[in-house]
């Protein structure tokens, strides 16, 4: 920067010297060093202060320069009237504020102002030209000499572009000229250093990226690809629409830099392969007019097939042309500065014709272009050969060519026109009332950079801090939508407005012409967007907006679109199948009215009733041999406890409470140890049997009754204190089982103390053990005693139930493990009464002819 800066003043310094050499030849009578005029024509409206305009219209494609003579020759000059027609509205906007303000009688009274036009036709060499032009007044243009401007030109309106207003800077900036830049606002211009004197009308687009990010989150657009301007302000904004999508999860497919003029056809190839190649289907634009210009040119020249185009209005391709439709842009949105209407704009267009004023040049030669006709013999632009009708006017023009509204850099040009004349008016109102004095001030144009840094551009207020304050900031964008229709029309159509700060975007899709490619809205994302019930997992040395999309784990849902992480549900709710919504749990429990319950408990009552109808078989056969035979008391007792035991299971089926968790496994265990006691002291009365049958044998005080009484009551009463000890230390409880089953909140008892819950069944299996090992050695005596092989085969069958069902007690849960403690009661239960007392039943019930004492006997003694 410190280098640029002294090169700056050195060429200043130079420029100087040559220009004084060269006057002071001039005073001598010597041939001046002189700049014959080539194809610059103005136009001027005289008045006490002119405005110099430095405005564009048309395009040379062709510029020579005679190194000889240093001049700018006619016939070397090829003008392009189809170019840049639609910025003839500058020129009118000029004149149109100029009017207004003399008219103004409040403000700048007693002072007419006055303007001339000088075309650069977007030429860096000819803006410099027009500029020498202007300093030198009418005759020749000599460098340093000021013969016709008698100060009435103090100030300067120009370039549409920053290289247009650098290079007119560097000449105006010699006599502090005060020069308004109404191009995009650009940060090399901004440098006080540099361009002191340079005062930019345009906005300093602060904001634009936050509306850039804006559209994309309405829209979707993850994945976006950046086409900046080669300079500081594309880096500028860069940085700051990189940092506002990151925040906000964007992220840039690609970003490239276009140069303000491509200079091979690799640089072209390498800007269009990128944008083609992307995966991206948007491709935002930004950059300044003439790096705009040559991505204009390229992109007409080949087809984007699948992308979406966004940019700013400066990137004003929809009126270069006049034959040339760019349908290649139809769809692309853009933004726009918002400005409000100046009223009374339309009236003047319609009030202005060139046959009223012949002598502006740029009037006639628009005129002539856009209806396509000559006003005289002598036409300024040779492309007609009708006559013009008298009736036409500007009206007739179409809207590509001039828009009634005054937008764009147009606004800008009316603001830079009444920040000039709030600046002079500040100025009589402060030092002088006599405008001949002021226009006669050599130093006029020095002293206007005080006050036209005091005076606000929208409502020509006073600044007290003085500042710049030229550079507005737009807090609101027009989104408009260019539109290209088949007969070469082509219109911008707002469809909507976005308000950057407050994060206020309102767009009327319906009014979108989307491109020929889509359909309906683009769609740009790196990944496909993650459905509810998945989530976004990052892919290593990936953009965070390249993604894969996981299902959610057990127990967790997503319910909205790319979410970053799952969450878990409530412990009262599950998630649906899809694991995109919680679902409210149902409180479940074993109950009487499904269908497993109906079974278990008809199969209860069922089992119940059958062991009643054998206990009274043995009540009603009580004298019988086989009943005699096989301890009747003993039989009584076990066919009561086997009753109780199929009734017991009930107390599982139905809706828990504190009581019945405390009541079932107690109730269960004490019962079922009486039915194994029984078996027990069965097995014990056929051993002492038949050993207390040999003479004087002291096993016979064994088979008294009350020894098997005692029996089952100790083994009974062994439960029993094992029983309390369970509920004295860590008794069953009611629980809510909320993990068990996914869908359903399970009402059951907890066992509580599980050390004391297997030494419950433990003691009842040591007792079965016992009793089916007595049974299996006692197997093989007289059947005439015997039952030893029943009781074998009935603890065989409790034993393999009650040694299944540990296993699979531990490997449910919910209401299954209710159900398979049921099943092991019944099961086991059943096994018992069947194995000891089905045999008998037969007998006594289908072979009574075999129930006789005699029969007995010869199967004792066979």
């Amino acid at each position: 920067m410190l280098f640029g800066k002294l090169g700056m003043f050195f060429s200043r310094l130079f420029v100087i010297l040559i220009f004084q050499v060269s006057f002071s030849e001039y005073q001598m009578g010597e041939p001046p060093c002189h700049l014959k005029r080539g194809y610059s024509p103005t136009y001027t409206k005289e008045g006490d202060i002119v405005i110099g305009a430095f405005l564009s219209l048309f395009i040379q494609s062709e510029l020579k320069m005679d190194k000889d003579s240093f001049t700018y020759s006619p016939d070397r000059v090829r003008i392009n009237p189809r170019f840049m027609l639609k910025h003839y509205q500058h020129f009118l906007t000029v004149q149109f504020a100029v009017d207004e303000i003399n008219k103004d009688p409040h403000l700048l009274p007693n002072v007419t102002l006055g303007y001339q036009f000088l075309n650069n036709f977007h030429q860096i060499q000819l803006a410099v030209e027009s500029s020498l032009i202007w300093l030198s007044g009418k005759g020749p243009t000599i460098p340093n000499y000021s013969c016709d401007r008698q100060h009435k030109s103090v100030i300067a309106i120009g370039g549409m572009s920053s290289k247009l207003s650098m290079a007119m800077a560097r000449l105006l900036g010699l006599y502090k000229v005060p020069q308004l830049s109404y191009g995009p606002f650009d940060l090399v211009l901004s440098d006080e250093v540099l361009y002191p004197y340079v005062y930019q009308l345009g906005s300093r687009e602060s904001t634009l990226h936050l509306a850039a990010v804006q559209l994309m989150l309405h829209f979707g657009w993850t994945w976006v690809g950046l086409i900046i301007s080669d300079d500081l302000t594309g880096e500028q904004f860069f940085r700051a629409l990189k940092e506002e999508m990151a925040w906000n999860g964007i992220c840039l497919a690609f970003t490239e830099r276009a140069p303000e003029l491509f200079q091979k056809e690799h640089d072209e190839f390498k800007l269009l392969s990128r944008i083609l190649w992307s995966s991206s289907k948007v491709i935002f634009i930004y950059g300044n007019t003439d790096s705009l210009g040559e991505i204009s040119e390229l992109l007409n020249a080949y087809k984007l097939h699948g992308k979406m185009l966004i940019t700013t209005s400066s990137w004003d391709f929809s009126a270069d042309s006049k034959n040339l439709i760019m349908s290649n842009f139809h769809g692309t949105l853009m933004f726009s500065y918002f400005e409000r209407e100046i009223p009374g704009f339309t009236d003047f267009l319609s009030s202005v014709h060139p046959r009223a004023n012949p002598e502006d040049f740029f009037q006639k030669s628009f005129w002539e272009v856009v209806f396509d006709c000559k006003l005289s013999e002598i036409s300024s632009v040779d492309i007609a050969h009708e006559r013009c009708e008298e009736n036409s006017s500007f009206s007739q023009v179409s809207h590509i060519y001039l828009n009634e509204i005054i937008i764009g850099k147009s606004f800008n040009i009316y603001n830079g026109v009444y920040l000039f004349a709030r600046a002079l008016h500040h100025m009589l109102q402060t030092e002088t009332k006599d405008v001949s004095e002021l226009v006669a001030n050599p130093l006029l144009s020095w002293k206007l950079h005080h006050f036209l840094k005091c005076v606000n551009t929208i409502n020509g207020s006073k600044d007290e801090l003085c500042g710049d304050g030229t550079s507005m900031t737009a807090e609101t964008y027009d989104i408009m939508n260019y539109k290209s229709f088949p007969g070469r029309f082509s219109v911008e159509v707002k469809v909507g407005e976005v308000i950057p700060q407050e994060k206020v975007l309102s767009i009327n899709e319906e009014d979108i012409d989307w491109p020929e490619d889509f359909p309906q809205i683009p769609s740009s994302t790196c990944s496909v967007a993650c459905s509810p019930g998945y989530r976004k997992q990052s892919l290593e040395g990936q953009p965070i907006c390249c993604f894969d999309c996981t299902l959610c784990p057990d127990g967790n849902i997503s319910n909205k679109t790319d979410a970053e992480e799952c969450i878990q549900c409530p412990e009262d709710q599950y998630p649906s199948k899809e694991k995109d919504r919680c679902l409210p749990k149902i409180v479940t429990y074993l109950a009487y009215e499904e269908t497993l319950g109906m079974i278990l408990a008809s199969a209860a009552l069922c089992f119940s009733i059958l062991t009643t109808f054998v206990l009274g078989v043995f009540v009603m056969h009580r004298d019988t041999p086989i009943v005699k035979a096989n301890n009747r008391s003993l039989s009584y007792i076990l066919l009561t406890s086997l009753s109780l035991c199929f009734l017991s299971s009930l107390l599982f089926i139905g809706r828990p409470t504190p009581a019945n968790c405390v009541l079932r496994q107690t109730t269960f265990a004490i019962v079922f140890t009486v039915a194994i006691a029984s078996i027990l002291a069965k097995t014990i009365t056929v051993v002492v049997a038949f050993r207390a049958t040999k003479p004087g044998s002291k096993l016979r005080r064994w088979l008294r009754p009350a020894v098997s009484y005692f029996l089952i009551f100790t083994c009974t009463l062994i439960q029993m204190c094992l029983c309390g000890i369970w509920l004295g230390t860590y008794p069953p409880f009611l629980e809510m089982d909320i993990y068990s089953e996914v869908s359903s909140i399970v009402i059951q008892c907890n066992e509580g103390s599980l050390v004391t819950f297997y030494c419950v069944l433990g003691y009842m299996g040591f007792l079965a053990l016992v009793s089916f090992t007595l049974a299996f050695l006692a197997r093989n005596l007289p059947d005439t005693f015997n039952e030893a092989k029943y009781l074998t085969f009935s603890m065989l069958v409790f034993c393999s139930v009650w040694i299944s069902f540990l296993p699979a007690y531990q490997s449910t849960k919910g209401k299954v493990m209710v159900a398979m403690e049921i099943f092991s009661i019944l099961v086991s239960s059943a096994g018992i009464l069947t194995c000891i007392f089905a045999p008998k039943c037969y007998v006594i019930l289908l072979c009574s002819d075999r129930n006789t004492l005699k029969i007995m006997k010869n199967k004792a003694n066979p």
